[in-house]
């Protein structure tokens, strides 16, 4: 089993930052890629940016590429996501997820085993 609690969301202005935080506790962090999703209301769940276990390789969605940035600290157990120049569209809850498979799409939901409770994020215009 592996526990993911994240952290950082909140309530933002337009053009501002927020760096989220996931905190992942239990099996060897290691041993997962990490992933990151995001969920608006009447939306379904969309990925935004994945990471390998020793950061060495990173993809995103075409909405997140450059302004979202993933990155992992193994070393704290802890993966996190950078978003910057924040609109209001990105208005949403946000999970990260963790899968042992390395192959495969990252950007598939259904293949990450464990997932968090989710942090929200609002950004007002």
């Amino acid at each position: 089993q592996v526990q993911l609690v994240e952290s950082g969301g909140g309530l933002v202005q337009a053009g501002g930052s927020l760096r989220l935080s996931c905190a992942a506790s239990g099996r060897t962090f290691t041993a997962f890629v990490m992933g990151w999703f995001r969920q608006a209301p009447g939306k379904e769940r969309e990925f935004t940016a994945a990471i390998s276990w020793n950061g060495g390789s990173t993809i995103y969605a075409d909405s997140s590429k450059g302004r979202f940035s993933i990155s992992r600290d193994n070393a704290k157990n802890t993966v996190y996501l950078q978003i910057n120049s924040l609109k209001p569209e990105d208005t949403a809850v946000y999970y990260c997820a963790a899968r042992r498979q390395v192959m495969g799409a990252w950007s598939y939901p259904p293949s990450y085993e464990y997932w968090g409770q989710g942090t929200q994020v609002t950004v007002s215009s």
